[in-house]
This record gives C-alpha cells, structure tokens and sequence, in this order.
C-alpha cells in the first residue's frame, strides 16, 4: 500500500468497549473520531463518545455492523481518511480490506493477502510447517466426508479437538473423546461454523490433555520491521471462551520464551505482517514449560480482546502504535521494549454461571467498577442506564490491575473488583473472585481445564429453590425498605397488618414447574414467620447474631440485598447470588406444565429436530437456538409425543415463545 498519509479522521467499524478505546486514544492523539450504530445502539457509550456518529442499519449484526457497503458509505459521508475495524464483526475480512483500499480509506491493519493466508486455520499450519513454526499433529485437508474426518480422528487418537477452519472466540470447536461422540460433534461443530462464519469446513487435532493457552503480541510496520510484545496466558477458558488474562505467562522462563517469541516473528514474517496481530500456542502444561512444549493454535490478524496486559507491562498503547503503523511510521526497536510488573485481566460477562452461564440482558442501573487507584484500568462500552440487548456479545467490562508482581496483581484486582456492584442484571462477578482466589490459580497451576474441573468450587450450590430462598423473596417484596418494620410502627407497614386480625400476605413463586404460594404472617419488629408448602420458617429481621451456613443465613434479612421486578426477586450477599422466578398469571396460561418448551430468551432458531408426531424421550434435543453468540440445546422435559411444533429454523423468537407443544401428561 502506498497512499499512507497522516491520518485526521478515524471511522470505527465496532462497537462496545473497543468502540470506546479506540476513541480514546485517537482523541490523545487529536484525530476525530466517527462511530457507527444499530437500532439497538441508538444511545449506546461509544456514540456518546465520538465526534460523530451515523446510523447504519437494524440491530441485528448482519444487517448494520457487518455489512461492508453500510460501513464504507459512513466513512465516505463522514469524510474519514480510515477506519479501525475493531475485533469481532468484520476485523478479518478481507474483502472488507479491499473495499477500504478501493474507497482510498486507510485500514488500520494487516493486509487483505496476510489476513486470508491466516485466516483459514488448515491452510494457516500448512504454511507454519514450511515457515518452521511446530504445529500439532492433525488433519488439515480439503476432503470433508465425515467418514474421512472420523478416520483421521482415530489415526491421530482419541482425545481429538474438531475445529472451524475459519473459527474464532471458541465457536466451531469440539473436543470429541471416543468414537461414538464424533458424529454428533462433527455436525454440532460445522452446524455452528457455518451460521457463525458461513463455512463449515473443519480440521481435526489432537488434543493436548493438559493444554496451556499462550499466545505472544508481534507488530509489524511497512518497512519490513516485526517485533513482539512478550507472551501473555490465556489458559483460564470456558467453553473456549478467555476468562483471565495476564502478562507475563506464569512460569516462563528466558530460553522458553525466546524460542516462542522467534516462532511468532516467524509466523508474522512468513505472510509479511504488517500491524497488530496475535500468534497463539497451544503448550504443554503438564510440567516446566519446554522449548519443544509448544505448538502454532492460529494467528488473529487483529488487536485481541486481552491486548490491555500486554500494553500494562510494556507501557506501549497498542492502538497508538496501530494507527502510526498505519499512516507509515516505524515501529520502536525490540531492544527498546522491556517487562515491567506482571498484569492480569478479567473479563466481566452478562451471564448467570449458575445457568450453565446463560447470557443475560437487561438494563443496567448499578454500574460501580472504577479505576481510581494507581495500577488499576477498566475498559468498558457501557456506563448506567445503559443495556445489554440479546444481539451481541455480553461482555460487560475488562478490570485489569498491574502491579510489581504477580501476587499482588491478583490480589489487587481480587480487591478492585470485590465490593463493586453492576445490577440488577446477572454477572459473572462472582465468579470471578473464586476464581482468582482458588489456590491453583494463585500459585501457577494452570489449564484450560480448571475452569471445568473446579466448576463446583467456582459455582455454588444454587439455594434458590430453597423454602428459605422463596420466604426471603416474599420478604423482600412485602419489606422494601430493610428497617421499615422496625422504625415506622404498625400503622405505617405495608405488610398486610389489620386492626384484631392476624397479619399476612401471599406471594406465589415458580420452582420445579410448580407454582409455589408463600405466606408471610405473625410480623413482629424483630422476626415473622412464612409459610412454604407445610414448612413454617421463623425469619430474623434485623440480624441479631451471625449465621455461617448459607441456607440458614437467608433467614436473616439484613444479611441479604436485593433486586425486586414484577418477574423476579434477585438476591446477594458478598459471593452469593440467586434469582427466584415470580409467578405471573397470563392470559391462557394460568399454570406451569412439562407439555411444552419455550424459548429461554430471545434468539434465533437455528435447527428443529422434532416434527408432529414424532415420540420423544426425556432429554432428546428438539430444538437449537442461538442467543447472544452462543447456542443452546433445548430438550424435551419427559417422554412423550409431540404434539405441534412452533418453531422454524432461522425465525427469531422472544423470550418466553412457545415453541413446541407435547400431548398433555396423562395424571394419576
């Protein structure tokens, strides 16, 4: 490329929190900044932040942020001489490169020609293996017939990985451990790729079975320069998704890291790499790390979501050095670029973990994570008042602390994110404290199993189908102030209390496909009592002693906050928290019953497995959707017959739409 040219105006292809990054260091560099948004993003932070903003499209993805003719229109209109694309959305397109170029719109990052040599992950370990970068032992070959790919698995040996060649962030990916499960996975892992990447070829790998996820930050610059920006760990994964993040990679040592900082520079030299990219290893972590221990993942031809402990150890900005490699500057000298503390990062999702982390949207009218404190950054796309839709991403925030060492990054970030609250939508926050707390984490001991094998510790037992749980919610709801009964007198309760009568007042709660009434009554300053099913619980109100098991503890009233909507009534106390489903009688639907499924919240139909007629065993999936960039299987609650299907593959449904019926239950 050589119209390269000082940049005035930068036109941000995303949204969200990298929207907002990149707007702030464009604004310390002096150059306007354009943003672009959906329906959905309408009054979203990124376009509160810009100089400019311009509309261009629906709030589905693939109908405004991920078509190029809307993307390239806004840039021309707004007179932007680039654009940063962001990570996700069209960040690896590289038609969407070429679009750029042909508008004379500067792009800030690689070519289209590197990005498409490592954009295909069969190709990509191909060309490695000539560049001498090790790659693991696989099948990355044109021929497609699962019959073929199902050999291939058993010539490389069970445990194998099943990947999309053109995946990312997890999705198109299976681990398949026997035979028996490599069908079923196959046609998961291409059914996912296609609808994710609209391709659904595949590669097979073995797996590493104890795996570290490390990955090392390389730039290249338009006169042949790449260097790298050390390594970082990203081993603390669910379902294939980063959790925690940090810099530099516990346990490294000088020559391990030599030798995986060469392999990177070679992977970024072998398709000339010029920008931001990441070279990702998949490593041995079954003991010290190895020079001969680590083998080429992929290469993200973009910034990564984890870029910011990287940036805190080396004191470089990334999208600073991104935008002067792009107007035609040279890259600082590697002998120049230096360790300085170790920094961790943690990714804070809208999701409920005790849900199998189901995504969760909602409006956001708590949002108290700062970063006040010397060493400590948050990176968000979102501030109160804003809200977490069902068509993108749920991450929230990054919290990121650097400091001196290790160990006191952690416990620093432990501390920056402990007493901070983002309500009353369900986070992950809690879970990432245990995490950062658990002993394997702490002292190095780290896989991108730990998050599976210790998922327990990390998740509680749920208490919300407790008597206790559905007592206090009813409390919540009667009492919303939490010394109300205590300082107001009778007469000024709304607690249910008449003159010679006997005080209560029913609430009625869904639990276990069953409608469950709770009765509060015999209200006293200092205690009542509920009535659940038979159970009769004395509550405490205020706390008068401390109370150390959970289930007993949700007796004392002042020792739990809450959330109360007409739907639900949220409940926390420090690391627990718990939603109880409200009952709300509809019209048509006075009861709750196993004769049916509903969509858990809104998303796209993306297979039905079922048809009238057809009989079914409890536990057969008869539906896949997909929501918020993850796809959920929905099965039949019992055995049974069904009896219509309301469901079609590609409709959009809400929250709560009835999509399959089964013939009623016969009843004893």
């Amino acid at each position: 490329m050589t119209n390269l040219k000082k940049i005035t105006k930068i036109l941000i292809a995303n949204r969200g929190e990298i929207a907002c990054r990149v707007i702030k260091t464009a604004r310390e560099m002096g150059i306007a900044t354009v943003a672009v948004y959906s329906d959905a993003d309408r009054k979203a932070l990124h376009v509160r932040l810009a100089d400019e903003a311009l509309h261009i499209g629906p709030s589905p993805a693939i109908e405004s942020y991920l078509v190029i003719d809307k993307i390239i229109k806004a840039a021309k209109d707004s007179g932007a001489d680039a654009l940063h694309p962001g990570y996700g959305f069209l960040s690896e397109n590289p038609d969407f490169v070429r679009a750029c170029h042909k508008a004379n719109i500067i792009f800030i990052g690689p070519s289209p020609e590197s990005m498409e040599a490592m954009g295909l992950k069969d190709a990509a370990k191909k060309l490695m293996d000539a560049a001498g970068v090790p790659t693991t032992p696989g099948y990355h070959g044109d021929d497609q017939s699962p019959k073929l790919l199902k050999a291939k698995a058993a010539e490389i040996g069970y445990p194998v990985l099943i990947k999309a060649i053109a995946g990312g962030g997890g999705k198109g990916m299976r681990k398949v451990e026997a035979a028996a499960d490599f069908d079923a996975a196959l046609a998961s892992c291409q059914r996912e790729a296609k609808a994710s990447f609209n391709n659904d070829h595949v590669l097979i790998e073995k797996y590493i079975q104890s795996p570290r996820h490390i990955e090392v930050q390389v730039f290249g610059d338009h006169h042949g320069h790449v260097i790298h920006m050390f390594e970082r760990d990203c081993s603390l994964q669910r379902r294939h998704q980063k959790v925690i993040e940090e810099a530099p990679a516990p346990g490294m040592t000088d020559d391990v890291r030599k030798a995986m900082t060469d392999a990177a520079i070679a992977a970024a030299k072998a398709v000339d790499y010029v920008g931001a990219g990441t070279v990702e290893f998949i490593v041995d972590g079954s003991g010290a790390l190895k020079t001969d221990g680590f083998w080429f993942m992929e290469m993200n031809t973009r910034l990564q979501v984890e870029h910011p402990v990287s940036e805190m150890i080396t004191g470089y900005d990334f999208v600073e050095l991104q935008i002067r490699v792009a107007q035609g500057e040279k890259l600082p000298a590697q002998k120049d670029i230096k360790i300085d503390g170790h920094a961790v990062e943690a990714r804070l999702y809208a999701e409920d973990p005790a849900n199998d982390f189901l995504p969760s949207i909602g409006k956001i009218t708590c949002f108290g994570l700062t970063d006040y404190e010397e060493g400590a950054r948050i990176d968000t796309g979102v501030s109160e008042g804003d809200s977490i839709t069902v068509y993108y991403d749920p991450m929230i925030a990054k919290a990121i602390y650097k400091s001196d060492d290790r160990e006191s990054a952690i416990n620093s970030l432990i501390q920056l994110i402990y007493w901070d609250e983002i309500e009353p939508i369900t986070t992950n926050i809690r879970f990432l404290k245990r995490l950062l707390n658990l002993k394997e984490f702490k002292s190095g001991q780290i896989s991108t199993h730990l998050i599976p094998e210790r998922i327990n510790d990390l998740i509680p037992e749920d208490l919300s189908h407790t008597d206790e749980a559905l007592a206090m919610a009813a409390s919540k709801i009667l009492f919303p102030e939490e010394h109300e009964s205590a300082e107001k007198g009778a007469f000024a309760k709304s607690n249910g209390w008449k003159l010679n009568s006997v005080p209560s007042v029913t609430y009625h709660f869904e639990r276990n496909d069953e409608i469950v009434p709770v009765t509060l009554f015999d209200i006293h300053s200092d205690y009542y009592k509920a009535r659940v099913g038979e159970n009769i619980i004395r509550m405490q109100m205020p706390m008068t002693h401390s109370m150390k098991d959970d289930s007993i503890s949700l007796r004392a009233f002042n020792n739990w906050q809450s959330s109360v909507t007409n739907d639900a009534v949220t409940l926390w106390r420090g690391d627990l928290k718990f939603t109880v489903k409200r009952f709300v009688a509809s019209s048509g639907n006075t009861s709750i019953s196993t004769d049916s499924l509903t969509a858990p919240m809104p998303g796209k139909i993306i297979a039905v497995k079922a048809k009238a007629g057809d009989a079914v065993k409890a536990g057969d999936a008869l539906i896949i959707m997909e929501a918020m960039k993850m796809e959920m299987t929905l099965e039949a609650p019992r055995d049974g017959i069904v009896a219509a299907v309301n469901a079609q593959t590609a409709a959009l449904v809400a929250d709560g739409d009835l999509l399959l019926e089964l013939t009623p239950q016969d009843k004893d």
